[in-house]
């Protein structure tokens, strides 16, 4: 059955770093590969993700500018392996918000985190679904995402003849609008890192 698995980068490293595994080039490459089982026939591993940001700004009590320099050459190196194709969006600092509520009185830098925010990956993957169905590129899609508004995404597929895989990992909770919108959900565990 030619099959595409579809990923979600920002969700994978947050399972991944809560696994404690390193997220790299490796550790994706092999959890595409290793979504796929013997009846199915692997046409590509679509990663979605984001360039890390780079600039500067301005830590919010102190005032302090902070340099973010985010290195993008292991989005390179998955890019040019076998079967992978990357899509990006762009990430984009929206400020800082409080680590935890209420505020307390002499806060300091480190009472707050960035806070960045992924813009146009749904719209590329939105499209892609669209060109794979119009196409009929795939009879199977696999995703790894733990992102409820992709529903419309797998229901579109489904509705259109194609299967829809949603893949887990140990200890995931699963939003309940993506195992609805899924033919199977598919129970991985995490590949030696």
């Amino acid at each position: 059955m030619k099959t595409i698995v579809l990923i979600d980068g920002g969700h994978l490293r947050v399972l991944a770093r809560q696994a404690g595994l390193i997220y790299d080039a490796d550790l994706i490459e092999a959890v595409g590969l290793g979504c796929v089982d013997r009846a199915e026939a692997l046409i590509r591993i679509q990663y979605y993700d984001c360039v890390p940001f780079n600039g500067v700004v301005r830590l919010p009590v102190t005032g302090v500018e902070r340099d973010f320099a985010g290195t993008d050459r292991w989005l390179y190196d998955l890019s040019e392996r076998d079967y992978m194709m990357v899509r990006l969006g762009t990430l984009k600092f929206r400020g800082f918000k409080p680590r935890a509520l209420p505020l307390a009185p002499g806060l300091t830098d480190d009472d707050f985190r960035p806070d960045f925010e992924q813009r146009g990956l749904d719209l590329r993957i939105g499209l892609d679904i669209a060109d794979i169905v119009s196409q009929r590129s795939a009879e199977r899609l696999i995703w790894v995402t733990g992102d409820p508004g992709l529903a419309p995404a797998f229901e579109h597929a489904r509705q259109r003849g194609l299967q829809v895989i949603v893949v887990t990992f140990p200890g995931q909770r699963v939003p309940p609008e993506l195992l609805w919108a899924a033919d199977v959900n598919r129970r991985m565990e995490w590949p030696a890192n």
